[in-house]
């Protein structure tokens, strides 16, 4: 049947499609314009093929079988998680965890303060809890305070008739993620370790080690840095531990990995199937043999760098898409970032909708139902190669510096982290990379609440405290900057919402019909991200009568929107009726630029421009002072 289906259909070879595409392009090069150059350390093809597959090792592996690729389970359940701050109220982090598992939730995380929780505190914090049925995540624990919370949790626990193998719990202890966002390391926090997995021997699904890979992301970092990292952390961990007696199986059962979800869709379907492959490489180089033991876990957490604080909602649809990437890759679980978590406390309303998230890819997109759909597309499998191959030379190059440890003191991860983080920043600036809102497409009417302050749009997310309270370890290394990619323009904006002026760009579209819009609807765009008021016109009659409207206006600037063919004779004109009532700015990069700079004409706006650095200029022109 197959055969005569596809008769009609003959095999096309590479060295044909090649040569097609060979032929459309008509001599350009075919790297610049077909191969994506990512900052991953691999490019990627404009498409691939069967042949591509044929060197993968794990192609034919099932769900549940080594190394893993496709699953560590035979099912594509998650849980779906919401975490609370437990730091101050502990009643209502209990009645805000319980309304969540009533609307959805089966796994709460709870932050807690510095000086952990007594059993006391803890019985409040769980009351009515089903352990059985939930799963429990506490974070923000204190190295020199864990092993008291995980005796509280234990204890009541135990208060409740819980059987230990029915509980499914995590406590952050992460010594390597207080070096890594502190800049702190405390020479005893591996001893303090091996001492919290000893008490939760019995307990079989109980987690103590906290590898944060999110902490890279919120940095900047690239998708392989920050798997390559996690690698880094967790195989170091692992050595510490089991130098200190502990059994390499027990220590990996012990481990738990939380990734962030950056907006590269494919590419984080195939980071968290190389995750998989490689962390039971690593697993395995210990001598372990038991394959439970090899399986990772691994949550995933809606990335804080991507999150906006003006065109908030546009974070929705972010958390949607990096949340399916995380669910269609197979994940333990997931927690969907509120919309507002970037500048405010979350309330009901973007909680729900957060939960909710998860909610609709389970019961109405039915993402849980298939395991591993990317099996076998011939592009995410290769992504997973490349990825798990940038990732293996990161955690490669990281282990010939001594491991983690040695070379975060010797600032060689800091160093490659900022690297990427400032190409994406330069990306962001130049517009080659769109936030939606914020550097591209901006709400044109939007002004930013009070309750948006400068310490919220320029400030580095300050992993150092918690609840107010400062670490006191001493510093040995300097840590990672959490940040927001959008954080720059945010800080422009605001800077022009909080001068208590307006700038007025006024459009004065004439000539070609076609580009006057083109450039007219460029040019809005352009000033609007800086919270410019924008005039926007369909298209005057003559240069004349748009100097006319535009005086008429009182604008601050005034931009010529037209064909570059007529900017030689029109520009000078709208200059010399302007005079000094205006700044006069050409949309575009004509040819006679500078036959018109010549005559004082030197301001373009281009899409090869720093949108950032030009719009500071901008600003500086109409007395706005940056923040």
């Amino acid at each position: 049947m197959s055969e005569k289906l596809f008769a009609e259909f003959p095999p096309v070879t590479t060295e044909q499609w090649e040569a097609a595409i060979n032929v459309d392009l008509k001599g350009a090069d075919y790297d610049k314009k077909l191969v994506w150059k990512t900052i991953e350390g691999f490019n990627v093809r404009p498409y691939y093929r069967a042949e591509n597959l044929a060197d993968i090792k794990f192609m034919d592996t099932q769900p549940g079988q080594f190394p893993f690729v496709r699953g560590t389970k035979n099912s594509n359940e998650w849980l779906i998680r919401q975490d609370f701050c437990a730091c101050k109220d502990l009643v209502e982090a209990n009645k805000l965890a319980l309304d969540a598992l009533m609307k959805g939730a089966n796994s709460i995380g709870f932050k807690i303060s510095r000086n952990g929780l007594n059993e006391k505190e803890m019985a409040v914090l769980l009351k009515d809890f089903c352990l059985q049925a939930v799963e429990v995540n506490f974070t923000g624990c204190c190295p020199g305070k864990t092993r008291g919370v995980i005796d509280s949790f234990l204890k009541v626990a135990e208060s409740m008739g819980v059987a230990k193998n029915e509980i499914h719990a995590s406590f952050d202890f992460s010594p390597l993620h207080s070096l890594t966002v502190k800049g702190h390391f405390c020479e005893d926090a591996y001893d303090k370790l091996v001492d919290c997995i000893k008490a939760v021997a019995e307990y079989p699904n109980i987690r103590v080690v906290a590898v944060k890979a999110f902490d890279f992301n919120a940095a900047g970092s690239s998708i392989s840095q920050e798997l390559g990292y996690a690698m880094a952390i967790g195989s170091e961990y692992m050595t510490e531990l089991t130098d200190r007696g502990l059994d390499a199986a027990e220590v990996a059962k012990r481990i738990k990995f939380t990734f962030a979800i950056s907006g590269n869709y494919f590419f984080e379907i195939a980071k968290f199937r190389a995750a998989r492959v490689l962390w039971a490489d690593v697993v395995r180089a210990y001598k372990v043999r038991s394959l439970e033991a090899m399986k990772i876990k691994v949550h995933a957490v809606t990335s804080t760098w991507n999150q906006t604080v003006y065109d908030a909602y546009v974070n929705m649809l972010r958390g949607t898409t990096e949340a399916m990437s995380a669910a269609l890759a197979g994940v333990d679980s997931i927690e969907v970032l509120p919309f507002d978590h970037a500048f405010r406390e979350p309330n009901e309303f973007s909680n729900r909708i957060a939960r909710n998230t998860q909610s609709i890819l389970k019961e109405e997109a039915h993402f849980d139902k298939v395991v591993d759909p990317g099996a076998g597309s011939y592009y995410i499998e290769t992504l997973s190669k490349s990825i798990a191959l940038a990732a293996w030379d990161i955690f490669k190059a990281v282990n010939a510096k001594g491991g983690y440890v040695a070379a975060f003191k010797a600032g060689e991860v800091q160093a490659a982290v900022k690297a990427v983080a400032d190409k994406k920043d330069q990306a962001i600036a130049k517009r080659r990379d769109t936030i939606l809102g914020t550097n591209q497409y901006p709400n044109f009417l939007e002004k930013a609440p009070e309750e948006i302050t400068k310490e919220i749009v320029t400030r580095y997310a300050d992993s150092a405290e918690c609840c107010g309270k400062k670490c006191e370890d001493k510093e040995v290394a300097e840590p990672l900057r959490p940040y927001r990619g959008a954080q720059a323009f945010e800080a422009l904006r605001l800077a022009t919402d909080r001068s208590g002026k307006q700038p007025q760009a006024f459009m004065l579209t004439f000539g070609n019909l076609a580009m006057c819009r083109a450039r007219a609807q460029f040019s809005c765009n352009f000033f609007a991200v800086a919270g410019f008021k924008v005039v926007d016109n369909n298209r005057f009659s003559s240069v004349e009568e748009g100097v006319e409207a535009a005086l008429a206006a009182k604008a601050d600037i005034v931009v010529a929107c037209s064909a570059d063919d007529e900017y030689a004779e029109a520009v000078p004109k709208i200059k010399e009726l302007i005079g000094d009532k205006a700044i006069v700015v050409v949309a575009g990069d004509p040819e006679c630029r500078p036959e018109l700079e010549a005559k004082g004409i030197d301001k373009y706006i281009h899409v090869r421009c720093n949108v950032l650095e030009t719009l500071k200029e901008y600003q500086a022109a109409m007395g706005i002072k940056e923040l």
